[in-house]
């Protein structure tokens, strides 16, 4: 049978989220790396391999192409440990997964993209970099808030909701420039992913 192929941009949070369930999950997958302006992402782009033109798209096994980070995370993870079956934890683990696309990656993940990408670089503005610092603390607290009286962001054990998350949480700090410090509960939840069998970090 032929092996699922991901079309993954290594340095973008929303590919690695990706990566790291499949790591988790022990699923074998073919990386094929399209990096941001490379002539990779170009050709993938041509062949029709990326329908929203961006990173990361899953190809299944069957050849059907499936786009969008969190979609993604949601396949892989039917059926398995990490999608809740209780009803109210199920939709407060998705409920977590939109918040993360809606609102804090705009914010956190794009911080980290001025600072980090040399192309973005004309885009930080001070005005910029300074609304979206004060923006991204008061997004983290809310994750720190919840993990202050929890393990996980949804129910009580480890769901696709914590590796959406994880994606950019774990590098606000030294792309982003947040003060993490702040975040004692954050931190201590990175650690635990951290720690988890099979797992590999953004550049691994």
């Amino acid at each position: 049978m032929k092996e699922m192929k991901l079309y993954s941009m290594p340095s973008s949070g929303n590919s690695y989220k990706v990566r790291l369930l499949l790591a988790l999950s022990g699923r074998d997958c073919t990386i094929v790396d399209v990096e941001d302006s490379s002539a990779e992402i170009a050709a993938a782009k041509a062949a029709g391999r990326l329908p929203f033109g961006k990173a990361p798209v899953l190809e299944l096994d069957d050849g059907r192409l499936l786009p969008e980070s969190n979609a993604i995370l949601c396949w892989l993870g039917e059926g398995s440990a990490l999608v809740p079956q209780d009803a109210f934890s199920r939709a407060e683990m998705l409920s977590w997964m939109f918040w993360e696309q809606n609102q804090h990656e705009g914010v956190v993940a794009v911080r980290g993209a001025l600072r980090f990408y040399p192309g973005r670089a004309a885009l930080a503005t001070p005005e910029r970099m300074a609304d979206l610092l004060e923006r991204g603390h008061a997004l983290l607290a809310v994750m720190e808030q919840r993990l202050a009286a929890h393990d996980w962001l949804a129910g009580e054990r480890m769901s696709l909701a914590d590796i959406a998350l994880y994606g950019y949480t774990h590098t606000a700090g030294t792309r982003g420039g947040f003060d993490m410090a702040r975040f004692a509960r954050i931190n201590d939840w990175i650690a635990r992913i951290a720690a988890l069998p099979g797992y590999v970090g953004l550049d691994g």
